[in-house]
């Protein structure tokens, strides 16, 4: 697929995927996350073809406008959609899949000093939340959603929603939606760990008030056996 191609495909899905755009020409001129991907995809065909320092500084050029920086040796699937776009931070060595949609503040990091795949690989249609950290040269599998804030270290397998800080998966489904855009219903670990708790510990103190009432009736039955024994 040519360069062409794909900017098509890119700004077609905005249409499917952000509610807010109403028309072509407010999409062109207006959406930061639709420049960084078309100057993106040119710095990629300068990188691939020997004019890397052009394409370091298109997408230098591109960061400054948009404030979004991708490297322009990151491999990028058709159907790639920034929503907002602002801090978006994409390593040289990532791959992202087809129809990949990701939020502000979401950073696909290296985590080695190393000149060799150091970081993401993002599968088909997967759904990166707002201020995600997804670090090292681990894979995210097609169908996936990550949420909001969450920091992923390890691989993901397809089809799985992941939260927290480390990211734990905490739902698979066999037929994921996608795409998704209600990335805000998620559940949430902690609250059912915390609500495990406070759910034995309601059990606990009721069993504690049983064994105390038992205790007090028995000291009562023996308090009226020495009544008894010294009349």
């Amino acid at each position: 697929m040519g360069i062409l191609e794909e900017i098509k495909a890119d700004f077609k899905v905005i249409f499917e995927r952000d509610p807010a755009a109403r028309n072509k020409l407010e999409v062109i001129f207006t959406y930061p996350g639709f420049h960084a991907i078309v100057f993106h995809r040119i710095a990629h065909w300068m990188w691939n073809h020997r004019l890397k320092l052009l394409g370091r500084i298109l997408s230098h050029i591109s960061r400054f406008l948009t404030g979004i920086e991708i490297h322009p040796g990151a491999k990028i699937g058709k159907g790639f959609f920034i929503d907002h776009g602002m801090g978006v931070v994409i390593g040289e060595t990532s791959e992202i899949g087809d129809n990949v949609t990701i939020y502000h503040g979401v950073t696909l990091g290296g985590t080695s000093f190393s000149r060799s795949k150091r970081h993401p690989t993002i599968e088909n249609n997967v759904t990166i939340g707002a201020g995600a950290k997804i670090l090292g040269p681990l894979t995210i599998g097609s169908n996936s959603k990550i949420g909001a804030n969450s920091v992923v270290i390890t691989d993901v397998p397809p089809n799985s929603t992941v939260v927290g800080i480390p990211g734990k998966i905490v739902r698979k489904e066999e037929f994921p939606i996608y795409p998704d855009l209600e990335h805000n219903k998620l559940p949430d670990p902690e609250e059912r760990l915390i609500a495990s708790l406070i759910e034995h510990i309601k059990k606990l103190e009721k069993r504690i008030d049983a064994l105390e009432n038992e205790i007090k009736e028995n000291q009562k039955d023996n308090l009226n056996v020495k009544i008894v024994k010294t009349r």
